[in-house]
């Protein structure tokens, strides 16, 4: 607490004739607590000043600038009083704002003030003012009455007492009654005397006994002066009336009566009992008992018994309005005499009286960074009680991060205790409560809302501290590979999330050319098509930056693995493929089974499973001779080399992944069965003859397997249209005539046994009928002639009809279906014409003998036997080749059995183009021949 400055201002004022002199006393008083500064000023003023009149310079003698006073809102807080005065903002002055009684406004209380807070706002500050009105002798001293009767026994004796009434003057000080004086004062003397409260009563005192005879009636003037300047006075007229003879007066037990009254009392309780005694005897003797010179206030509350002396309530008390009522009682006999005494009532405080709590200034809304200390609100709690029971308590809530501190006395401050945090609790709704100490206790509770404005003082967070995305590679460009999120506890503005990506490289090139980030969902995109075998992972680092300011952000790493999908075929290391030179592998004659050949080294790019490699013999010239290691390619014999196999053997070597689907190569790894270089040198040097002739034999066989496949086809669809046609026709057939007899149906231009036909081959079906077909569906046969076609000489003459007979076979009765050609014939396997032997086609030689030419046509009977297994087992997928054929054969191995015809007289059968193994070019028989003679050389 700091003294900040003491002043004194004179004043010199006249007002209606009259000088009065009074001193305007400033006490400052500025306190400093809990960041509010307080000041106080005190100023004197006389009372009945004019409307408008000037008070004081509140700016000047507080040293408050005049802008602080426009900016902080400065007003006069006056609580329950009435504003008498007001504050000029603009000047900084206190004016009269009504005319001030004193009286009215203080009554009989000697130091009269007016107590008033001027408050300022932003920062809140609260100046505590105090003007204090002076006195003015402007009202006289008066009497209740303007006459008054005394009636004076004759035999009173000198020094007999008289009460007379009071003048009454509502001034203080020096300014209240002073003094009595009584004329004329032959008979009688005045002698004043105060009560406690500073009041003062006159008693008339018989100087000289009186003598009724002499003079009945005595006339006296009472006059009460008070001390103004100037003086006022007031006069009663007392007529004296002397009676007969009564010599004694009542006397009271107690000059004094005190008694304590509780202020909530019940009516009708008698509180005391005053007691007077006479000693005359009979009507004399007699006392009643009244109130002396009370009030209409007092009579209300206070009863008094004329016979008994009993002092009753019968008003409602109030001690917050007056402590202490003072009253004189009487006691008179029926001769006139009197005695009086003091009554006091002390009236006992009560807590009746709740804590009322005004809210001097709020502030309802707050930011979440306030410090602690910040002042929320300035409170004012006022009890009328007094003691104990004006003693208050002020509370709020617990658990709160606030506080209530006292400032001054009825001042409170609310302030914060803690930091707030916004995102945890965004509004407090607590109850002030004021508690006073009486018993019982009173409360009084006011409840305030209070919302917290969010700061951006939360950065936003990611869900996890790193992310892991993977994407396969071959990737189309914008796919969406991964999301992140991020979460901002902030509100509005301060949580709006924007994700952005950080600017590095991988390997030179910028990190957004591989990836890119929606700003507002956070989802990632490829940018590009990944290549595993480029790159298999790399890091990227994002940003999470919200909308506050300034913004916060937080930073998140993003794993992107790249996983590998087939998509590299091995990659042959050895043997080197290589245009225009042939590479060969020699290996002797002598050696034995597992000789190590060559090792083929390949390579895949991919990895994982991806990149196991498996090798396999995909094609051989022998496929006795040779294996390759499954893991490890290493091409070693299977057996020892014999003097007959051939001295160029040509090895495919297929080399497949793990892969799904699996990816291959093949590599050819051209093997030489020799002793010595010049062997090898003279047999492939023949090779690149033969190379022009292999390449178009390839186009030709790729050609002729597009045919067959769309001739195979087109029969297809025939042969359905076909079906379809004749199941219909046949039920028209059933609709128009159930009980049809057996009746044969031909193919047009069909011919019979000897006729001449249109066609050189012939076909016939047959449809068997039943009396009851109608009730059954139709059962067709395959054609009679579906394993072979006999043509003569002249190819105009069909089949005999015997054997065409013989073919027709009800397929229902297994017994009797056509036998397979038999195959024990006079010719061997291995002489057999065709494929089907042993031997290969340019290594079968002539017949042994000439046939003859029943011998021819026998031959002719078993191959076309052949052909009919051969075709009958036709799919799809191969082609129905049997599985005596290699499955590396397709159709264009199938040979043309119409020039398998043996030509009497020769040594040789006319054959069509053999099929060979794939890779090795087709030699005519006059060079397998040559070849032959060759090895037959060796």
């Amino acid at each position: 607490m700091q003294n900040i400055g003491l002043g004194r201002i004179k004043i010199g004022c006249r007002k209606i004739g009259w000088a009065l002199k009074w001193q305007v006393q400033i006490f400052i008083l500025c306190i400093c607590a809990a960041g509010v500064v307080f000041g106080q000023a005190r100023y004197s003023i006389p009372e009945e000043m004019v409307k408008g009149s000037f008070v004081g310079n509140i700016a000047q003698d507080l040293g408050i600038d005049l802008k602080r006073l426009t900016s902080g809102k400065a007003r006069v807080f006056t609580g329950y009083s009435s504003d008498y005065i007001k504050l000029d903002v603009d000047k900084g002055t206190l004016f009269v704002k009504e005319r001030i009684d004193r009286e009215q406004l203080c009554g009989k209380i000697s130091a009269c003030s007016l107590h008033f807070q001027i408050v300022l706002e932003n920062p809140m500050e609260l100046f505590r003012v105090t003007v204090e009105i002076i006195d003015i002798n402007d009202n006289a001293p008066t009497f209740p009455k303007n006459e008054v009767t005394v009636e004076i026994s004759e035999s009173a004796l000198p020094g007999a007492r008289f009460l007379l009434e009071s003048a009454m003057d509502p001034d203080v000080g020096v300014n209240t009654l002073q003094s009595y004086s009584l004329e004329p004062s032959d008979h009688f003397i005045l002698k004043t005397h105060s009560r406690p409260d500073g009041s003062k009563y006159i008693e008339m005192i018989l100087k000289t006994q009186l003598d009724r005879e002499k003079q009945e009636h005595h006339t006296l003037i009472l006059t009460a002066v008070d001390g103004g300047d100037p003086q006022r006075s007031g006069t009663v007229k007392i007529l004296s009336i002397v009676l007969d003879a009564n010599d004694n007066p009542p006397v009271f037990s107690q000059t004094v009566y005190k008694a304590a009254v509780l202020e909530n009392c019940v009516k009708g309780t008698v509180v005391l009992t005053i007691n007077a005694t006479d000693a005359d005897k009979g009507s004399n003797g007699a006392v009643t008992y009244s109130f002396s010179h009370v009030t209409e206030s007092l009579s209300a509350l206070f009863e008094l018994e004329p016979n008994t002396g009993e002092i009753k309530v019968v008003g409602q008390l109030d001690y917050e309005n007056v402590k202490i009522h003072e009253v004189t009682v009487q006691a008179t006999d029926h001769g006139g005499l009197t005695d009086s005494s003091n009554v006091v009532f002390e009236i006992i405080d009560v807590n009746d009286n709740v804590p009322v709590i005004t809210i001097m200034s709020f502030s309802s809304l707050i930011p979440e960074n306030s410090l602690p200390g910040t002042i929320i609100a300035m409170i004012n709690i006022q009890d009328l009680d007094s003691g104990k029971n004006n003693e208050v308590r002020c509370l709020i809530d617990q658990n709160l991060p606030f506080k209530i501190e006292s400032s001054s006395t009825d001042f409170y401050t609310l302030v914060t205790e803690q930091v707030l945090d916004r995102e945890k609790v965004s509004e407090y709704k607590f109850t002030i409560t004021a508690i006073d100490q009486g018993e019982p206790a009173l409360t009084s509770n006011l409840t305030i809302m209070l919302n917290i404005s969010d700061v951006n003082d939360n950065a936003p967070e990611f869900n996890q501290g790193s992310y892991n995305a993977y994407v396969m590679e071959n990737n189309s460009p914008g796919l969406s590979i991964l999301s992140i999120q991020a979460k901002d506890p902030d509100a509005n503005q301060n949580a709006r999330i924007t994700y952005l990506l950080e600017a590095t490289q991988i390997n030179g090139i910028p990190i957004s050319s591989y990836i890119s980030i929606n700003s507002d969902s956070g989802i990632l995109y490829a940018v590009r098509s990944f290549d595993y075998e480029k790159i298999r992972e790399f890091q990227i680092h994002f940003k999470a930056q919200d909308g506050g300011s300034p913004p916060l952000s937080s930073n998140v790493t993003v794993n992107i693995f790249v996983q590998d999908q087939n998509d590299n075929a091995p990659q042959i290391l050895y043997p080197v493929q290589t245009e225009g030179s042939l590479v060969a592998e020699m290996v002797p004659r002598s050696a034995d089974v597992g000789y190590l050949v060559t090792k083929v080294v390949a390579v895949d790019a991919d990895s994982g499973q991806n990149a196991w490699l498996s090798y396999k013999l995909h094609k051989a010239t022998d496929w006795t001779l040779f294996e390759v290691g499954l893991q490890n390619g290493e091409i070693r014999t299977l057996r020892q080399v014999a003097d007959k196999d051939a001295l160029k053997q040509r090895l495919v070597v297929l080399v497949e992944d793990n892969g799904q689907p699996s990816r291959s190569a093949t590599v050819n790894v051209n093997v030489a069965v020799a002793d010595s270089f010049p062997e090898v040198l003279s047999e492939f040097s023949e090779n690149a003859q033969d190379k022009d002739y292999n390449e178009n034999l390839t186009f030709y066989l790729v050609v002729s397997l597009a045919t067959v496949s769309f001739l195979f086809i087109v029969s297809i669809i025939v042969l359905t249209s076909v079906k379809f046609c004749k199941w219909r026709h046949s039920r028209l057939l059933h609709e128009s005539n159930r009980n049809l007899p057996a009746i044969p149906v031909y193919p047009p231009q069909y011919t019979d046994v000897g006729g001449t036909g249109t066609l050189r081959h012939v076909y016939n079906y047959e449809v068997c009928l039943t009396t009851d077909s109608g009730k059954n569906e139709f059962r067709y046969i395959r054609p009679c002639s579906q394993s072979l076609v006999c043509v003569d000489t002249s190819g105009t003459e069909t089949m005999l009809h015997l054997q065409k007979e013989n073919n027709l076979l009800d397929v229902t009765d297994p017994s009797i279906q056509q036998k397979p050609a038999n195959t024990e014939w006079r010719f061997s396997q291995g002489q057999r014409p065709g494929p089907s032997g042993s031997q290969r086609p340019e290594e079968a030689g002539p017949w042994p003998n000439p046939p003859t030419e029943a011998e021819q046509l026998q031959a002719l009977m078993a191959a076309a036997n052949e052909v009919s297994a051969a075709t009958a087992t036709l799919d799809a997928g191969t082609m129905g080749l049997s599985t005596r054929y290699s499955p590396q054969f397709t159709l264009q191995h199938v040979p043309d059995y119409r020039q398998n015809v043996y030509i009497p007289g020769s040594t040789s059968t006319l054959t069509g183009t053999n099929s060979q193994p794939e890779g090795k070019n087709p030699q005519p028989s006059s060079g397998n021949k040559k070849k032959s003679g060759k090895k037959e050389k060796k």
